[in-house]
């Protein structure tokens, strides 16, 4: 019977082999090596998560400036189209000599690529509020104040998120970039040693990163719908 045991794992041990030599896709060797994937997804949801934060509280506190002042929105506009045009790995290497190898330099750069997107779609999801909601709003005597956090923003929720959600998906992927900046990230095991030509590497790494957008849209999406309850209201 141990003989019988014995063959068995020598066999799968050189299909396994076989399997990588041949630079195939090999899922047992996915399962076996998980844990290596664990600290670079990790780094990843953190470099995303923070980017993305950073992101809209800036692009919200330009949004809220240019409510009072509509003249501003074309030159941010322009500004932060500058900054999405640029090509990231040129971004991160002009970051480098200023705040060095790190996580700072991979959230400056991921952040800048967020602003246009998030506040863009801020600004339109304000400007698409209904005069009839606001007119309602003002005769109930809401201060200005009241007026955007209890009317306009609630019905602009689902421009905002649907920026979030576009800014979380390309961050996700922009975020595998940031192992030139010494950020590490799943893009570190996309390229680390020769895994940029393993097939089996290069796809764990990017079906990590690919299942990572999906969660985070599917995130929001569900914040979107428990923030918005009338929406799912359908009329009788």
């Amino acid at each position: 019977m141990s003989s019988v045991v014995l063959a068995a794992v020598q066999i799968r041990e050189r299909s396994g082999e076989s399997c990588i030599q041949q630079n195939k896709l090999c899922p047992g060797w996915i399962v076996d090596n998980f844990d290596r994937y664990t600290h670079p997804l990790v780094q990843h949801i953190v470099l995303t998560v923070v980017s993305v934060g950073i992101g809209f509280a800036i692009a919200f506190a330009l949004a809220l400036l240019t409510r009072e002042r509509r003249w501003a929105v074309g030159p941010i506009l322009g500004l932060t189209g500058i900054l999405y045009t640029l090509p990231s790995l040129a971004v991160f290497f002009l970051l480098l000599p200023i705040t060095g190898r790190g996580t700072l330099t991979a959230v400056i750069a991921l952040t800048s690529y967020t602003l246009q997107i998030i506040f863009r779609n801020i600004v339109i999801g304000l400007a698409n509020v209904p005069v009839d909601a606001q007119d309602a709003g003002r005769g109930m005597g809401l201060t200005d104040r009241q007026l955007l956090w209890r009317v306009e923003l609630p019905l602009a929720l689902p421009d905002i998120v649907a920026g979030l959600r576009i800014a979380s998906t390309s961050t996700v992927g922009l975020a595998t970039l940031a192992v030139f900046a010494g950020a590490g990230g799943l893009g570190s095991e996309i390229i680390a040693g020769s895994n940029i030509t393993f097939k089996t590497g290069v796809v764990a790494a990017g079906g990590l990163a690919l299942l990572l957008a999906l969660a985070l849209d599917v995130i929001l999406l569900t914040v979107q719908r428990l923030l918005t309850p009338w929406r799912r209201v359908r009329p009788a």
